[in-house]
């Protein structure tokens, strides 16, 4: 008896603490941030599901309806991003990568441009009228500016006695929690947290990231169940010799990747020289007549996310695909993304490097797992090259399939990709995205200058 109560007045002493309670206070709003942030990417996911499910509905029944739908949507979805959360475009990452940058009291009118509550419904809305009407978007990129948003959100709104914790430790959790979430890879949310959204020394925010991952993880799992994100693909007793395949797949899915998002970049750029709202709508209406086009005249699989071309490729027997299915993978995101509405390239880069994949395997007609590792090293390899984050690309891979045993084979992908993706380009697409917002901010707050009428 004596030592419970002794017990017992040593945790009462320990909550009693100054220590403690500041603690606790502190961790706090990463935990609610990412209860909610879990529970928000399962609905958002669900949702997503249920939009690419009403698109494969209307396919498979009267799929010339594209040619009307697909361009009405890709406006409608322009629209409500113009008219009221201009910086909800795209993918997400790029402006919270901003975001974290002006994290500081002199910049908050910016930042709470770039995340916020408008920035979630219009997010939402926007990505999931895309999907609907074929837009090859993701929704993992929107998930990360969601979550940012949340865990922004939160902190905006602890009372002036509370104990004051970082934005910016706030946002990169926040980033990490969504990506964690939405693809239940709790460890690319933390590479992805430390290589793509910050150079901070881990130490610095290591305990809020990790229980935010956790939490956001964990709370996704309950509502979902334990999941992988393409389940287990074989590969068993792949030969020796596939080095020498994935050495010039990673040089091929290295170089498409980040020429891709050069393609975006360019075409961003040169959509700034149209000059009212009626040419930008004619451009997301072209947009949309040749997304339509490529699905209901060439294949349906330019649609979408793309995941259903890689769990195609990875499970069944269909393992080979035609040589247009690489192209159709490409075209269609630089189409849905330059298109102004909001939508992420993450699972279309993903699908993208698998279709190379599958593609390379069956002009070499390699075994179905020796095909297997091509295609996971294909996603590894045009992902790296269009984020720069080898890591990340390497680990989200590996913890989406539970294949450890080829870490080294998507590792080595991820290095020579990389490598190769410097001829293209030698700065990330995120990073170029988040240089034009700053820019685009930073115009935004200059003092319109305004006409002087000189009498006559």
């Amino acid at each position: 008896m004596d030592f419970i109560r002794l017990i017992r007045e040593k945790l009462i002493s320990v909550l009693d603490s100054k220590s403690f309670k500041k603690n606790f206070l502190n961790a706090l709003p990463f935990w609610i941030g990412a209860i909610i942030t879990g529970l928000l990417s399962v609905f958002y996911a669900k949702l997503f599901s249920w939009a690419e499910d009403g698109t494969t509905y209307i396919y498979e029944r009267e799929k010339w309806l594209f040619f009307i739908i697909t361009p009405l949507t890709f406006i409608l979805a322009w629209w409500v991003v113009k008219k009221y959360s201009p910086y909800s475009k795209g993918s997400g990452i790029p402006q919270v990568v901003a975001a974290i940058e002006l994290s500081n009291t002199k910049e908050k009118s910016k930042v709470d441009k770039l995340l916020g509550v408008k920035v979630i419904f219009v997010k939402m809305a926007s990505s999931l009228i895309m999907i609907f009407g074929g837009g090859a978007i993701g929704r993992e990129g929107p998930t990360i500016q969601i979550s940012a948003s949340i865990f922004k959100k939160i902190n905006d709104i602890l009372p002036e006695w509370y104990p004051k914790i970082s934005t910016r430790t706030m946002l990169v959790t926040g980033a990490a929690a969504g990506l964690a979430s939405a693809f239940n890879t709790p460890l690319g949310g933390i590479v992805f947290a430390i290589e793509e959204l910050t150079r901070t020394h881990f130490s610095f925010f290591k305990s809020a990231l990790l229980t935010g991952v956790i939490i956001a993880g964990l709370t996704a799992l309950n509502l979902l169940g334990p999941y992988l994100y393409l389940g287990y693909p074989l590969i068993n007793d792949t030969s020796l010799w596939m080095v020498l395949i994935v050495i010039p797949i990673s040089v091929v899915t290295g170089l498409a990747g980040s020429g891709m998002g050069k393609a975006i970049l360019y075409i961003s750029e040169k959509k700034k020289d149209l000059k009212n709202n009626k040419q930008k709508l004619f451009y997301t209406l072209i947009c949309g007549l040749i997304l339509a086009s490529m699905a209901v005249i060439i294949d349906a699989r330019a649609f979408g996310s793309g995941k259903e071309i890689m769990v195609a490729t990875l499970f069944t027997d269909q393992k080979y695909l035609e040589w247009y299915i690489p192209l159709l993978r490409i075209i269609g995101p630089v189409i849905s993304f330059t298109s102004g509405a909001a939508g992420g390239i993450f699972a279309p880069s993903l699908s993208a490097g698998a279709s190379i994949g599958a593609l390379i395997s069956g002009w070499m007609e390699l075994s179905g797992t020796d095909t297997n590792l091509v295609i996971l090293c294909g996603m590894v390899g045009f992902l790296t090259g269009i984020t720069k984050s080898p890591f990340t690309s390497s680990i989200l891979v590996i913890e989406m399939t539970n294949n450890h045993n080829i870490i080294f084979n998507l590792m080595l992908t991820a290095v020579i990709a990389n490598l190769v993706s410097n001829f293209v380009s030698r700065n990330s697409f995120y990073d170029q995205l988040k240089d034009q917002y700053l820019e685009d901010l930073h115009k935004s707050d200059l003092p319109v200058k305004k006409k002087i009428k000189v009498p006559l």
